[in-house]
């Protein structure tokens, strides 16, 4: 398995449609860079959030296989804030097509991280599709600026054989997803 590099993501993004939109360089000024790195793409975050909030009083348990829609509060806008030791979703500006022979790993840049900001991206399996949904956690007492249309995360592509069994030969439960989607069994 091998770490893919810059000319490699160019070309699949070009010509086999991986990312859309893709930004063939990568931006940074003024802004939390995002684009193409050397062996990396930095995702933006889009303007649609979900904020967990604890507003709703009657609520005691975040579940994962019975979610209440409830406990987090829609928000759209060019900054979201995260409440202090809270938590947010949102999606990525980017939809994505991984090739059967590739897995992707996610990880949150530095500029947030070294704001108490953790972001949380589950790998992109082989053959999944859609926007990614991401997972955002305030870990300090304060509340936390999250900039819509910047970067967020990196996304690392592995190459390796083909496996038997892909994300979309199985209908993973979250394929060709759309805006945030919440958790499902």
């Amino acid at each position: 398995m091998s770490i893919k590099p810059d000319h490699w993501i160019r070309r699949m993004a070009l010509e086999q449609k991986m990312i859309e939109p893709f930004v063939e360089s990568q931006v940074r000024q003024g802004v939390v860079s995002y684009g193409l790195s050397s062996f990396g793409y930095d995702i933006r975050v889009a303007d649609e959030f979900r904020i967990f909030t604890p507003a709703t009083g009657q609520l005691s348990v975040i579940d994962p296989k019975a979610i209440d829609e409830r406990a987090m509060m829609p928000y759209r806008g060019d900054v979201c804030i995260v409440p202090p030791n809270s938590f947010a979703l949102a999606r990525t500006v980017e939809y994505f097509r991984i090739p059967r022979n590739v897995l992707t790993i996610c990880l949150g840049k530095s500029t947030y991280a070294r704001c108490g900001i953790i972001v949380n991206v589950t790998p992109l399996e082989p053959e999944w599709e859609g926007h990614v949904t991401i997972e955002i956690s305030n870990t300090t007492p304060l509340p936390a600026k999250i900039y819509a249309n910047e970067g967020i995360a990196q996304v690392i592509f592995f190459e390796g054989d083909p496996p038997e069994v892909s994300y979309a030969d199985r209908k993973g439960k979250y394929q060709g997803q759309q805006g945030i989607t919440l958790p499902r069994l």
